[in-house]
């Protein structure tokens, strides 16, 4: 299921009557909860309309690392320092921070960037989406860990 498929679907649920909605497209499950909170963690992940999460077929991690996994976005992105730009994901997926696990990383603290400039990949139903810089300036914080999930939304980067 694409992207923008997702979107238009997330966009129903908010501007419509309904609170769940669930889609199954052959292997793939989405489900999205309007007004959030964790509703069932054994099969998918319930989210706030603004969010979405693909249901790989495989099976689910006990509750406990489910519950930690969908904790520390939010802790992390209240932890970051407020000053400067912060970079936002374009979208639902994983967080890395090279082109492959043996690579050098795109960026460091204290290095220079330009807009246009790769500065992470985000990996979404198994492709891997390079994120440009919106801006030049010098990276003041990378506000997630490498390999993490991260939502719509979620600051990314600080850039000063």
């Amino acid at each position: 299921m694409d992207l923008r498929k997702l979107k238009k679907l997330i966009d129903l649920v908010e501007e419509s009557g309904i609170n769940e909605l669930e889609i199954t497209e052959g292997e793939e499950k989405v489900r999205i909860v309007k007004g959030g909170g964790v509703v069932s963690l054994s099969s998918t992940l319930a989210m706030q309309p603004t969010q979405a999460t693909h249901v790989p077929p495989a099976p689910s991690p006990p509750a406990s690392i489910v519950a930690a996994q969908t904790e520390t976005p939010a802790s992390a992105a209240h932890e970051a320092p407020a000053s400067g730009h912060q970079l936002k994901s374009p979208m639902v997926g994983t967080f890395y921070r090279s082109p492959s696990p043996d690579s050098k990383v795109f960026v460091e603290v204290g290095q220079q960037v330009k807009e246009g400039e790769t500065i992470c990949i985000i990996e979404a139903m198994k492709l891997m989406n390079e994120i440009e810089c919106d801006r030049s300036g010098t990276v003041r914080a990378i506000l997630v860990e490498n390999g993490q999930p991260v939502e719509f939304g979620q600051p990314l980067f600080l850039i000063d």
